[in-house]
């Protein structure tokens, strides 16, 4: 359909273990999702090249599915130093391989995913991961656990620009 106006959003859960991804569509003011899945590391593997591994199999999902952009969740830790360092380590990689690929980042909280995704920012993650779910239409929720989360920061983005969007839709005479 020549001249609708589409958007492909890549959402990310930092990890070094596991990063989450999701791609999302958003189309004719409705989401789909395209693929999503997890990047995975191994324990035992030196911590310098678990983050080469996310480098690499995060550009390659950028290279193959060329996303609009990139949402990513802030980092947001209360007790683990050690812990959150890794994890900002490997995020900085994730926003490496974004840039590299000059895909356009944007970051939201925990409260700002919650409160997109079911309208209450108080809400647990069991509440997150079936509304994200119910919007895309899946059978399940997606497993591990941080792939529904990509998913939430995907559709995140998706709100948190919809008064953007619905002005460039109606400019193109889409709406």
């Amino acid at each position: 359909m020549e001249g609708c106006f589409k958007l492909v959003i890549l959402g990310i859960d930092p990890g070094y273990a596991i990063v989450g991804w999701g791609l999302v569509e958003y189309k004719h003011n409705t989401f789909r999702p395209l693929r999503y899945g997890a990047i995975t590391t191994d324990a035992d593997m030196d911590f310098n090249l678990r983050l080469k591994v996310i480098y690499d199999d995060l550009s390659q999902i950028i290279n193959t599915f060329k996303p609009d952009a990139m949402a990513i969740e802030k980092l947001y830790f209360t007790t683990n130093q050690k812990t959150a360092i890794l994890v900002a380590e490997a995020r900085g990689v994730i926003l490496l391989a974004a840039q590299k690929n000059e895909l356009p980042i944007f970051e939201y909280t925990p409260l700002q995913v919650k409160t997109a995704v079911t309208g209450y920012g108080k809400a647990k993650k069991p509440q997150v991961m079936e509304m994200t779910r119910r919007l895309l239409k899946l059978p399940e929720i997606p497993k591990p656990d941080d792939t529904a989360d990509a998913l939430a920061i995907a559709l995140t983005h998706i709100q948190a620009a919809g008064s953007e969007l619905r002005q460039k839709m109606y400019r193109e005479g889409n709406i």
